[in-house]
């Protein structure tokens, strides 16, 4: 018989950066006692977003930023829309070219996550947020 369980986390960030999030989502995925099933991680924002990541080296993390940085450039006048500042629209596009949603299997009450891959929220604003991570996860 499968089961549900549903966790919101709210996580600290403060500026652009990769801020990984795996050790909290394992540590609930052990309090629900399902052993498994399929793990679903939402981001609940359109200025940040989600992506699983290596967690090894911190120069992939910065090579990342800097990619990004040349996707979608920071600019006054880049942008039709600027109402929140000239990272707004930036992030609205970093988001929309990575993930605000991902399924992740579990199996024995651990994500089945690659050797050197961790779960990161990507934040693409300038300053601090509070951003809340959506967990949902189906399984027996």
């Amino acid at each position: 018989m499968l089961h549900q369980a549903q966790h919101r986390l709210h996580i600290k960030t403060n500026g652009p950066s990769l801020v990984e999030i795996t050790a909290p989502v394992a540590a609930w995925l052990m309090e629900t006692g399902l052993k498994d099933g399929l793990l679903t991680v939402f981001i609940r924002h359109t200025s940040a977003s989600l992506t699983i990541q290596e967690n090894a080296d911190p120069d992939v993390q910065r090579d990342l930023m800097d990619a990004f940085d040349r996707l979608a450039p920071r600019g006054k006048t880049l942008y039709r829309h600027d109402a929140e500042g000239p990272d707004d629209m930036p992030a609205h596009i970093r988001a929309a070219l990575s993930d605000t949603s991902l399924g992740i299997p579990v199996t024995d009450g651990r994500m089945v996550l690659g050797t050197w891959q961790g779960l990161y929220i990507f934040e693409h604003r300038d300053g601090h947020h509070r951003r809340e991570v959506f967990l949902h996860l189906t399984g027996c």
